[in-house]
Order: C-alpha cells, then structure tokens, then sequence
C-alpha cells in the first residue's frame, strides 16, 4: 500500500492484528473513529474527483459486410 493515511494504516493494521489473535471485536476511540472516518470521506471525494475529470468514452462503430461470399 503507498500513500495511505496514518490512521488507515492503523485500522489495518488492528484489523490483521485482530485476525491473527482470532479476536471477534474492534473498539476505536472516539478520536481514532473520527480519523478514519475523515480519511475515508478524503478518499471518496478524490476518488469522485478523479472519475468526474476523465474523458467519457467514446464510442466504437464496428461495420460489418459478410465478407466476399
């Protein structure tokens, strides 16, 4: 993973942690919570951003004749 943000990298790694004990339950705080959550929103947004940017696809026309028969 590049470029993620601290508090991702934190809540993945709790959650790998949280895997390898064979533990059913992840408490955050309430600062951590609010973290991950404005760095998930951050993400979204860029990623909207970026998909709004592209250039629509253009269309394909495939002609068809049936060849020299």
């Amino acid at each position: 993973m590049q470029k993620l943000s601290l508090a991702v990298k934190n809540f993945n790694d709790r959650v790998k942690v949280m895997n390898q004990t064979g533990s059913k339950q992840l408490s955050l705080s309430a600062e951590e919570a609010r973290n991950l959550h404005a760095d998930i929103y951050n993400l979204l947004a860029n990623l909207a951003e970026m998909q709004n940017l592209r250039e629509p696809e253009q269309p394909t026309n495939i002609s068809l004749d049936g060849g020299g028969f």
